[in-house]
C-alpha cells in the first residue's frame, strides 16, 4: 500500500492555490492505489527553527540523548519518520518573496539529519531516501517557475535530491496576479489530472 505524505505551506490553508492543486492531485491518486494519507500542515508556524541545542540533539544518537535533547529531538524524530514512512510526497507551496515560505525551510532543517536521511561518504553526502516519488504543487502571484527570479523550485529540488529523493515534478500554477490568473489556474488543475491518469 503506498503512503503519501502531504505538506502544505500556504497560510491561506485549503483556500491557497497550491493547497487546492495539492489535494486534487491526492484525490486522484488515492482512489488508485488505496493509499494511506499523512497531512502536515507546515503554515500553522509550530515547527521551531533550529538552534545551537536541538542541532546537537538532532545529530545525538536516540540511545545517547538526555532527557532533554530527547525533548528537543522529538519533532524532527517525528518528521523524519513520516518522510521515511512515506512513498510518495506532495509539498503544496507557494513563491513567498522568490523563495519558500520560512516554513518549509524549518521544516527541511529538521528533517535532514546525518546518518539517518543522508550521510557523508568519501565522496561526498549521499541521499538515504531513495526510491520515493514527490511532487511539488506550486503556486505564484508574479513569480515565474524556473525563471532566474524563482529561488523555491531548483532549491527544492535540490534539497530533496540531497536526501535521495530524485524522481519530482512540479505542477505550477504561476503569474496567477495576471489578467489570465484564472486560466493559468485552469490550466494547472487540467495538468494535475493528466499526472494522475
Amino acid at each position: 500500500m503506498t503512503h503519501i505524505l502531504h505538506l502544505t505551506a500556504s497560510i491561506r490553508g485549503d483556500e491557497g492555490i497550491s493547497t487546492g492543486l495539492g489535494n486534487r492531485l491526492i484525490e486522484t491518486l488515492t482512489p488508485q492505489s488505496g493509499a494511506r494519507l499523512t497531512t502536515r500542515n507546515l503554515a500553522a508556524n509550530d515547527l521551531p527553527f533550529v538552534s545551537a541545542e536541538r542541532f546537537e540533539a538532532n545529530l545525538t544518537p536516540a540511545a545517547q540523548r538526555t532527557a532533554d535533547q530527547a525533548e528537543l529531538a522529538a519533532i524532527a524524530d517525528t518528521l523524519i519518520a513520516e518522510l521515511q514512512a512515506a512513498d510518495t510526497i506532495v509539498i503544496s507551496t507557494p513563491i513567498y518573496n522568490f523563495g519558500v515560505p520560512a516554513s518549509v525551510k524549518a521544516w527541511a532543517d529538521l528533517v535532514a539529519r546525518a546518518g539517518t536521511t543522508f550521510k557523508y561518504t568519501e565522496n561526498g553526502p549521499v541521499g538515504l531516501l531513495e526510491g520515493k516519488k514527490a511532487y511539488i504543487t506550486a503556486a505564484s502571484g508574479g513569480t515565474p517557475i524556473g525563471s532566474e527570479m524563482d529561488f523555491m523550485s531548483n532549491w527544492l529540488i535540490f534539497f530533496l535530491g540531497f536526501l535521495g529523493i530524485r524522481d519530482v515534478e512540479i505542477v505550477a500554477a504561476d503569474g496567477i496576479m495576471g489578467a489570465d490568473g484564472e486560466a493559468k489556474i485552469k490550466s494547472a488543475h487540467e495538468k494535475v489530472a493528466a499526472l494522475a491518469a
